[in-house]
């Protein structure tokens, strides 16, 4: 599975950030974003920095775990925390063992619509970075030891998900919103899935999924472009040159008002909430996310933070995002309170969604989350990871080149009309909500108490 070198790249900064500490930092808000093309036709996003001797890239491939036969959810979960596990001639502690020497952060990752990797190194060992990458997407092993290995981690992971209220709840709501969807299946497998895997289905999710016709990359570090193209086409080149993937239908979220109730003796009862959203093409996207933030996007200046914890003490925290895919969107709130008071937290959610989807934000409201959103932006993005992460997705949801000049356009332009109007789409029928805790919970009273499905 993947290994965390986070310790040994740390030392070998240490002295390169001391002498950082004494300089003024780098901005990435007047960074010069370049689109490369090297001459075997990879395309990338880059920003040259020099500031520390480290490159950062981030990658996806179009398909993740949407691309799970329906029958074995979490193959690209299992490809993901293979690939690393020796590659070419070299077995997996080999592999391993040339990450460590030079401090190299390889992972993998299948997320419900990509297939993401990320590659940190010093620039001094750059070579031998994107060399070990090549061989991990052109040539894994899946030796059998490993596969096993990797198969127990992630069946121990799914056992304790049985007995966490969290991930029940986040299975149950995506079931319920989404059905036999492909985003409706757990990305990460279940307990019945991932002992039917083998070999031959890891191959074929790799052969069908990793191809450069669905590549985007987010360089960022001390590396210049004529360099990094030939590293481009050195790593990415050998891949196919056509993905194969199975077809994704569009779906829209059911629609609420929905109460689901799952019994679990645990201290805290957890209460996941949710509605459609938008995607993130949508004309209304702006002021579905500037009017989140109002409600309950994750600042102590929201609503429900307001209502649900600091009026009533119900609970500890309480948020809620913007949750958009390729073919679908949905709005996601969460919180954990005492069994007890589970009743009168989700009554108290449920009272504020409604306020605001029926007379929206104050102009007050409004204008404050601009300017906390405007200024957030930028703390986002402070590091050359977080840049090459936010410049991936730029890609990954078409936004342009220039979305970071253009963004704060974006958010100035929402009125307090829009704000309204999409509060009551969002909102305007009440929520979809799943409690998992000690049962009976008066909060529930859901039309069919069903659980999530085997995993």
């Amino acid at each position: 599975m993947n290994r965390s070198r986070l310790g040994r790249l740390a030392c070998a900064l240490m002295a390169a950030l001391a002498v950082l500490l004494l300089q003024p930092q780098a901005s990435f808000a007047t960074t010069n974003i370049q689109h490369i093309k090297t001459p075997g036709g990879i395309e990338a996003w880059f920003v040259q920095d020099a500031t520390v001797p480290l490159i950062a890239m981030q990658y996806a491939f179009g398909g993740g775990a949407d691309q799970d036969p329906a029958d074995k959810p979490g193959v690209g979960t299992m490809v993901a925390g293979l690939l690393d596990e020796g590659a070419g001639e070299l077995d997996s502690k080999t592999f391993h063992e040339r990450l460590d020497r030079r401090a190299i952060e390889l992972s993998f990752n299948s997320t419900r619509d990509y297939f993401r990797g990320s590659l940190r190194m010093l620039k001094d060992n750059r070579d031998e970075a994107f060399g070990l990458l090549r061989l991990a997407l052109t040539a894994p092993r899946f030796d059998k030891d490993d596969v096993e290995r990797i198969r127990a981690q992630i069946m121990s992971g799914l056992r304790r998900q049985t007995t966490d209220p969290n991930s029940l709840a986040s299975i149950k709501l995506l079931e319920a919103e989404f059905g036999d969807h492909p985003y409706g299946r757990p990305a990460g497998g279940t307990l019945t899935s991932i002992p039917k895997i083998d070999v031959a289905d890891l191959r074929d999710y790799t052969r069908r999924v990793l191809a450069k016709d669905t590549l985007k990359i987010a360089v960022v570090g001390d590396i210049d472009a004529a360099s990094l193209s030939k590293l481009l086409d050195d790593t990415f080149g050998a891949l196919p040159a056509k993905s194969d993937l199975t077809p994704v239908a569009e779906i829209k979220a059911a629609q609420p008002p929905q109460r689901f109730f799952i019994p679990l003796d645990v201290p805290q009862t957890v209460v996941a909430f949710g509605v459609p959203g938008v995607k993130r093409d949508d004309p209304d996207f702006m002021a579905a996310y500037v009017v989140n933030h109002i409600l309950g996007g994750g600042s102590l200046t929201s609503r429900l933070y307001h209502e649900v914890r600091e009026k009533r003490g119900l609970v500890y925290s309480v948020y809620e995002y913007l949750a958009w895919m390729v073919h679908s969107s949905l709005v996601i709130g969460t919180t954990a309170t005492r069994a007890d008071r589970a009743n009168e937290t989700v009554e108290t959610i449920d009272t504020e969604v409604r306020k605001m989807a029926d007379n929206g934000p104050t102009q007050q409201e409004l204008d404050e989350a601009k300017s906390y959103l405007k200024g957030s932006q930028m703390l986002a993005l402070d590091t050359s990871s977080k840049l090459a992460s936010g410049l991936l997705q730029y890609q990954l949801d078409n936004l342009g080149i220039d979305y970071l000049e253009k963004r704060n356009t974006l958010v100035d332009a929402v009125t307090l009309a829009d704000a309204k109007r999409v509060a009551k789409r969002l909102w305007g029928q009440g929520l979809v909500t799943v409690v998992v805790g000690r049962a009976p919970q008066a909060s529930a009273q859901p039309a069919a108490v069903t659980p999530p499905k085997a995993n």
